[in-house]
C-alpha cells in the first residue's frame, strides 16, 4: 500500500522531510478495524513527532492520526462496526499514523461518520473534536459551576483548529458565554462566525479588553497554544476557584498566580485513553457518535478551511509548513491518493 513517512527528524524544509514508499497491507486482529483511508487532516502533534522524534527502526514512521474511510474487515473482538461502514477517528499516538491507504484502529475509539458532509470535511474533526470535548467536561467540568461565578469561558487562540470547535461545542452544549482570542481581523470575523459572543486580542491585556464588555472575571479559560504567556494574566481575570485548562507543551509555567484564587489547573492529552487502555477508552466512540449527530443537526460545522489535494508527500510538507507557521485558521485536509 501507498504511505507517506519520514526517515529522520527535523525541519519541514528539508528536501526529504516526509517522503512516498509502499508499505504492507496490515491485518486486523482483537478489536481492531482495517479501514480503507479517504480523508486526513493535518493537525500540530504531527509536525512536532516530526521535528523530535527519529523513527526506531529501520522503516519510516507514518504520521497523521485524523482519518475517515471505509471498514474493510476487522478483528475476531469487534462489535460494534462491520465492513462497508464509514467511520471516523484520531486514532492512537503509539501506533502508525493515517498517511497510508489503509490503517489499523481500534474500535473503542471510533465513532461512526456524520453523513451529511463530504469525507473531507469531516475528517478535519476528530482529533480536535475530542481535544475540545474532553477539555470542556471531562477536566473543567464546564457545566459544574463556579459559587459566584460569572457563566463565562475563554478560549485563547479561538481560530485554530482545537479553539474551532471548542467555540461551537461550548455553544451547542451549554448556555456559557463564550469569550474567544484572536489577534487578526480574518481569525476576529472566524470565531464570531462559529459563536463567540465576544472576540479579545491575546497580544493585548485582557483585564482592560474583558473590563470594557463589563466581564468581571471568566470562571474557565481552555488556553490552546503560549499558555506559559497567560498564566499571570489568567490568575487576575479568572473567578476564585476557577478552572485554567491547558493542550500544548510549555517550557515552564508559573502556577504562583493560581495560590491566592484556588485555580486548579488541568492537562488534556487526547491519546490519553488509547495510550494506556483506559477503563473509559471508549467514551472516545461515544463523543464522536454525539458530534457525528449534531453536524447531521446542522448544529455544529465543519472546521475544515482548505483542502491542499491528495495525500502524498509534497502536500503534506505544505500543511505542516503552514502549520508552523503559527498562522493557520481552522483545520487543513487532504482526500485520496
Amino acid at each position: 500500500m501507498k504511505a507517506v513517512g519520514f526517515r529522520t527528524a527535523g525541519p519541514i524544509d528539508q528536501a526529504d522531510a516526509l517522503i512516498e514508499f509502499e508499505a504492507d497491507k496490515p491485518t486486523p486482529s482483537g478489536h481492531d478495524l482495517l479501514v480503507e483511508v479517504q480523508a486526513v487532516s493535518v493537525n500540530p502533534v504531527d509536525t512536532k513527532i516530526r521535528q523530535r522524534r527519529a523513527p526506531e527502526g529501520p522503516a519510516p514512521d507514518i504520521l497523521g492520526w485524523d482519518a475517515v474511510g471505509i471498514v474493510e474487515a476487522v478483528g475476531e473482538e469487534v462489535e460494534t462496526f462491520k465492513p462497508g461502514d464509514t467511520v471516523w477517528y484520531a486514532g492512537a499516538i503509539n501506533r502508525p499514523g493515517t498517511n497510508a491507504e489503509y490503517h489499523l484502529v481500534d474500535e473503542r475509539i471510533v465513532g461512526a461518520a456524520p453523513k451529511s458532509i463530504p469525507a473531507s470535511a469531516a475528517a478535519a474533526m476528530p482529533l480536535t473534536t475530542l481535544t475540545a470535548y474532553e477539555m470542556l467536561f471531562d477536566r473543567l467540568r464546564v457545566q459544574d459551576a463556579i459559587p459566584g461565578g460569572t457563566n463565562t469561558l475563554l478560549v485563547i487562540g479561538g481560530a485554530g483548529g482545537v479553539g474551532s470547535i471548542t467555540i461551537q461545542l461550548a455553544r451547542a452544549l451549554t448556555e456559557l458565554t463564550v469569550i474567544a482570542t484572536a489577534s487578526r481581523p480574518e481569525t476576529q470575523d472566524w470565531v464570531q462566525e462559529l459563536g463567540a459572543h465576544h472576540v479579545i486580542n491575546h497580544a493585548e491585556p485582557f483585564s482592560t479588553q474583558l473590563g470594557a464588555l463589563d466581564i468581571e472575571s471568566v470562571d474557565f479559560i481552555y488556553s490552546t497554544n503560549h499558555s506559559q504567556l497567560y498564566a499571570t494574566q489568567a490568575g487576575e481575570v479568572m473567578t476564585p476557584q476557577g478552572r485554567f485548562g491547558l493542550i500544548d507543551d510549555p517550557e515552564t509555567f508559573d502556577i504562583a498566580p493560581f495560590k491566592p484564587k484556588s485555580i486548579s489547573l488541568h492537562w488534556e492529552f487526547m491519546y490519553t485513553r488509547s495510550l494506556f487502555g483506559t477503563g473509559d477508552m471508549n467514551r472516545q466512540s461515544e463523543i464522536l457518535n454525539q458530534v457525528a449527530g449534531l453536524i447531521d443537526d446542522g448544529k455544529i460545522r465543519s472546521t475544515a478551511t482548505d483542502t491542499l489535494g491528495t495525500i502524498n508527500a509534497a502536500n503534506l510538507m505544505k500543511a505542516h509548513a503552514i502549520l508552523e507557521s503559527g498562522k493557520a485558521k481552522g483545520k487543513l485536509v487532504l482526500e485520496g491518493f
